[in-house]
C-alpha cells in the first residue's frame, strides 16, 4: 500500500511514490517550458503542468505496477495565477510566483487596504497572487470579464484530478487574500481586488481530503478511481513536512536557487513591518514564518558561470575555505534579482565592494558564499526577533553539499547546522506524507518524523565574534547603494 507525492516545480513535476512507513519507492520527474514574453513577465502554460503530471505519475507507476495507491498529496509553486473561465477553460497563461509586473499594484494595495499587514501577515509583494489579478483587471480587463475561477498552481492539479475547485491553507495564505490568524478569506482584501470569494473556492487543510479523483482523469492517470487527494501544501511549506518541520521551533533552512528559513509556530505572529511571511501551516492548527532571499545558490551558479564556466562547485567552495574570514574588507550583496527578505525590494541590484589588487579567485569565491549565508542570517535573525528561539536548523538543497560553506552558516548565524537524512526529498515527499495522515490515518508525529542526523557543524565561538562586524558591514551597504540601484534599475 502507498501514496502518490507531487511536487509542481517552476521547471519539471516531480512524483513519489511512497510507503506506508515513509519510504521512498519510486521517483519520476517530467519537465515542461517556461515563458518570458516581456521583462519581469514569467508564465507558464497550466496544460505544461498537467501533461507533466500525467507521464511522471504513469513513470512512477510502472517502476511498482502491483503497489495499491490509497492516497494523494501535491505540493507545488506557490503565488501563480491560473484563470479560469465558466466553462473551466484557462483564459490565459498561469503568471508565475516570479513575475515582477505588478509593483504598481502592490502599491495600490498598501495605500488603499488599512491595516494590510496585520489582516494577512505580509506586505503587498510583486510575486503575491492578489497584486497579479489586480494587474489582470487593469491591463486585460475584457479578459478579466471572463474568469469565473482562480487556482493556485498545485489546485489546478488537484481540480484536473478531482473536478473540486478547492484551495488549501498554507498556499492560500501567499495569496494576499486571506485572514491569515483566523484560517479565511479577507473580505477585506477580497473588496480591495474586487474578488467575488465563489472564484476562490472553499478553504481546506493540508491534510483534509479535498475530493476523489475522476474515472476521466484516473484513466489519464492510471490510478483508481475515487482515490482521495488532500489539500497538499504549497512548496515551501510541504518541503518542511518532507523534512519533519511541524512542531514550533523547528527550523529548516533551504539553499537552492532561493534561499528560504522556514520555522513552525505554534500560532499567528506576524512580523510588524511585515519583513518575513507569516503563513498558515499545512498541519492543522500551526503557522509558520518564513522569510526568503531570491539568490542563494543562484548567485553561486551566476557566479561560476560568469566568472569560471566550468569549474567544479565543490572545489571552489573548497578554494574559498583558504581565503580569510572576511575576505579582506571583500563584501558581496546577493541581489541579482532583487530581494524579498529583509528588504521587499525588487529594485535591488547586486555588487562586489572592496575590492583591491590583494584580492584573488579564493576571496571572491568566499565573499559570495559570504554573502549568502548573510542574507539567510537577515531572516534568521527577524525570526529570533519575532520571538522563536532557534538554535538548530535542518539544511536542505544543492549548496549543503560544501562543509565549508556549512561551517560558515553555522559561526555567521550562531546555529547548530544539521543535515537529515531523506530531507532533500523535498515537497514532494512532504505531499505524500501529508496523503499519509489524511488518506491513511497515520499520526502527523509518526508520518513526519525527521530523518536522522548524518552531518553537523557546531558555531564556533571565537568566529561567530569575528563575523559581527562582517555582518554589520554587510547591513550598511544596502542603505549605501540603495539609491544608485534604483536609478540603474
Amino acid at each position: 500500500m502507498a501514496v502518490i507525492g507531487i511536487d509542481l516545480g517552476t521547471s519539471g513535476c516531480k512524483t513519489v511514490l511512497v510507503g506506508r512507513d515513509g519510504v521512498i519507492l519510486a521517483s519520476a520527474t517530467a519537465e515542461y517550458p517556461l515563458s518570458t514574453p516581456r521583462p519581469l513577465w514569467s508564465e507558464q502554460d497550466p496544460h505544461d503542468w498537467w501533461r507533466g503530471v500525467v507521464a511522471s505519475v504513469k513513470a512512477v507507476l510502472a517502476q511498482r505496477p502491483s503497489e495499491p495507491v490509497e492516497g494523494l498529496g501535491i505540493g507545488g509553486q506557490m503565488h501563480g495565477a491560473v484563470l479560469l473561465d465558466g466553462a473551466g477553460q484557462v483564459v490565459r497563461p498561469a503568471i508565475l510566483w516570479n513575475d515582477g509586473r505588478c509593483q504598481a499594484e502592490c502599491d495600490l494595495l498598501h495605500k488603499t487596504v488599512k491595516g494590510l499587514i496585520k489582516e494577512t501577515g505580509n506586505r503587498a509583494l510583486v510575486g503575491f497572487t492578489a497584486p497579479k489579478l489586480l494587474w489582470v483587471q487593469r491591463h486585460e480587463p475584457k479578459l478579466w470579464k471572463q474568469v469565473r475561477t482562480v487556482l493556485l498552481p498545485k489546485d489546478y492539479l488537484r481540480w484536473r484530478m478531482t473536478g473540486e475547485a478547492v484551495a488549501e491553507m498554507s498556499d492560500g495564505a501567499g495569496m494576499l487574500l486571506m485572514d491569515v490568524a483566523n484560517r479565511r478569506w479577507s473580505k477585506k482584501l477580497l473588496a480591495a481586488c474586487h474578488i467575488d470569494e465563489s472564484y476562490l473556492g472553499r478553504l481546506v487543510e493540508g491534510t483534509e481530503i479535498a475530493g476523489r479523483v475522476t474515472a476521466a482523469a484516473a484513466a489519464e492517470l492510471g490510478i483508481p478511481e475515487g482515490t482521495p487527494v488532500v489539500g497538499g501544501a504549497g512548496d515551501q511549506a510541504a518541503g518542511a513536512v518532507g523534512a519533519g518541520c511541524v512542531t514550533p521551533g523547528f527550523t529548516t533552512i533551504a539553499i537552492g536557487t532561493s534561499g528560504v528559513v522556514f520555522t513552525t509556530t505554534k500560532g499567528y505572529a506576524p512580523e510588524k513591518d511585515g519583513r518575513l511571511h507569516t503563513f498558515c501551516h499545512a498541519i492543522p492548527g500551526r503557522w509558520h514564518q518564513m522569510g526568503v532571499m531570491l539568490s542563494a545558490a543562484g548567485s553561486l551558479q551566476w557566479y561560476r558561470d560568469t566568472l569560471v564556466p566550468g569549474a567544479d562547485f565543490g572545489a571552489l567552495c573548497d578554494e574559498a575555505g583558504t581565503a580569510p574570514l572576511g575576505c579582506d574588507g571583500l563584501t558581496f550583496l546577493p541581489y541579482l534579482t532583487g530581494e524579498r527578505t529583509p528588504l521587499c525590494d525588487p529594485l535591488a541590484r547586486g555588487a562586489f565592494v572592496g575590492l583591491a589588487r590583494l584580492h584573488g579567485r579564493a576571496h571572491l569565491t568566499r565573499a559570495v558564499l559570504e554573502g549568502i549565508c548573510c542574507g539567510l542570517v537577515e531572516s534568521l535573525e527577524l525570526i529570533r526577533s519575532a520571538g522563536t528561539k532557534v538554535t538548530e536548523a535542518t539544511v536542505t538543497g544543492g549548496g549543503t553539499r560544501s562543509a565549508v560553506w556549512m561551517q560558515m552558516l553555522a559561526d555567521l548565524g550562531n546555529v547548530r547546522i544539521v543535515q537529515r537524512a531523506g530531507a532533500d526529498a523535498g515537497p514532494a515527499l512532504g505531499g505524500a506524507r501529508l496523503a499519509l495522515i489524511g488518506c491513511c490515518g497515520v499520526p502527523v508525529k509518526t508520518a513526519c518524523a525527521p530523518g536522522p542526523i548524518e552531518a553537523s557543524y557546531t558555531p564556533d565561538k571565537g568566529r561567530v565574534k569575528a563575523y559581527r562586524s562582517v555582518l554589520a558591514r554587510y547591513r550598511a551597504l544596502w542603505p549605501a547603494l540603495r539609491g544608485y540601484c534604483h536609478a540603474v534599475a
